[in-house]
């Protein structure tokens, strides 16, 4: 080490600033990425799309595919050996990398391939586990973030935001097909034709969802109503989409006077404390138009609708009231092209920076937005909600990792 690298001198002498000795201090590190493909119940999306493959391994990392892990959004593996990615066969193999990048929750299955102290980046649901899910990530000494859990400076959650933009637009989509259909639905199109009364479209819930389909429900042309108890959410909602709309908070008599009118209704309302947030009645869907169509997105959370009941993406749809009722969870997936490249869009960078930095850990200490996905590091319990719920301990990510050594 020379004089002027001891007294924290530049090339000429002078001193350096503490950022400049930062950076000399950093070292970049290459990462070994894993995409499983993923055998979770009618989940077709893929956490990284070829592209974002390309741009990762032109940075120096190394990429593993299993193999037929695009299938279902539709991309294939000579996309993927073409952008460096290496491809097996192995699920095995995949769980041997350091950063396994999925879509849907670890499957018990999959937490047994797990080797000692790797990066699992998912979706958690929570509310779906058992106190042995976490356990037995524990004990591989697993570090874990649940992308929904993700929020970033402008405090919003960036993951979901994605997702639930592209909920929001399929579920006009998916009503419009069902609406259009001669057997079941109404023969009627979803579009503003001259010297025709438009379609009418009530949705429930003023959220990221709620904003979408009225904005994609407006751009076909359609009456658009939205119902919601936060009068902030509504205020926000008008702002986004610019335009002036029917507004109101969820007034039983209100929205029972709009349901008998409506074409198409949305169900976007989000669960309060883990319970369904049921607003619309048996009684109020039977007073709706034969043929009308009902999407009911917060049906992962147990629906807002009295009626709902889980479909599935092979048979979504069931007959109630003679209202047509579309109850599938996991929307994205029915698009799953579009919401890959949403995913990928958002790990791409953060997996960069992470080589930036000098490695996941590092990454974790310098970057406050991604630690708030993290519920395990590890191997021990750092969200307290999940904590008290299955009754296990859990510590201050922070003191943790103020005393992690890089």
């Amino acid at each position: 080490m020379t004089e002027n690298n001891i007294y924290n001198m530049g090339p000429a002498g002078q001193m350096m600033p503490a950022e400049e000795r930062l950076e000399i201090k950093r070292k970049k590190s290459s990462l070994k990425i894993g995409v499983p493909l993923e055998i979770a119940f009618q989940e077709n999306r893929v956490s990284l799309a070829p592209d974002s493959v390309g741009l990762i391994v032109s940075h120096g990392h190394e990429v593993y595919v299993q193999r037929g892990a695009g299938r279902n959004a539709h991309f294939s593996d000579e996309e993927y050996a073409e952008a460096g990615a290496t491809l097996t066969d192995s699920a095995a193999e995949i769980y041997q990398c350091n950063l396994i990048l999925k879509v849907a929750p670890m499957l018990p299955s999959e937490i047994d391939m797990l080797q000692s102290r790797q990066t699992v980046v998912s979706a958690l649901h929570s509310t779906m586990q058992t106190a042995e899910y976490f356990k037995k990530l524990m004990q591989h000494k697993t570090t874990a973030v649940a992308f929904e859990f993700i929020k970033d400076q402008g405090n919003i959650f960036p993951v979901l935001k994605a997702m639930s933009e592209i909920s929001g637009y399929a579920a006009i989509q998916v009503a419009a097909e069902y609406l259009s259909k001669n057997d079941i639905g109404k023969g009627k199109l979803l579009g503003g034709i001259p010297g025709i009364a438009p379609v009418e479209v009530v949705i429930l819930g003023a959220g990221t969802v709620g904003t979408y389909a009225a904005r994609a429900a407006l751009g076909f042309g359609a009456e658009v109503k939205v119902f919601d108890n936060h009068i902030y959410k509504l205020r926000s909602l008008q702002q986004d989409i610019g335009k002036q709309i029917f507004t109101s908070i969820i007034h039983p008599k209100v929205l029972s006077k709009s349901l008998k009118n409506a074409d198409i209704v949305i169900g976007a309302l989000h669960s309060i404390r883990n319970k369904p947030m049921v607003v619309v009645t048996e009684e109020m869907v039977a007073d709706m138009k034969p043929g009308s169509v009902i999407v009911d997105v917060s049906i992962d959370q147990g629906g807002c609708i009295e009626t709902s009941a889980v479909t599935t993406h092979k048979d979504p749809v069931f007959i109630k009231h003679d209202v047509i009722h579309y109850c599938v969870p996991n929307i994205p997936s029915r698009v799953p092209q579009t919401a890959s490249y949403g995913l990928s869009n958002f790990f791409t960078p953060v997996i960069m920076e992470m080589g930036e930095e000098g490695g996941i850990e590092a990454f974790l200490k310098a970057n406050p937005s991604l630690r708030q996905g993290i519920y395990m590091f590890n191997g021990i319990l750092t969200n307290h909600m999940i904590g008290q719920n299955f009754g296990l301990p859990s510590k201050e990510l922070d003191l943790l990792l103020a005393s992690f050594q890089m």
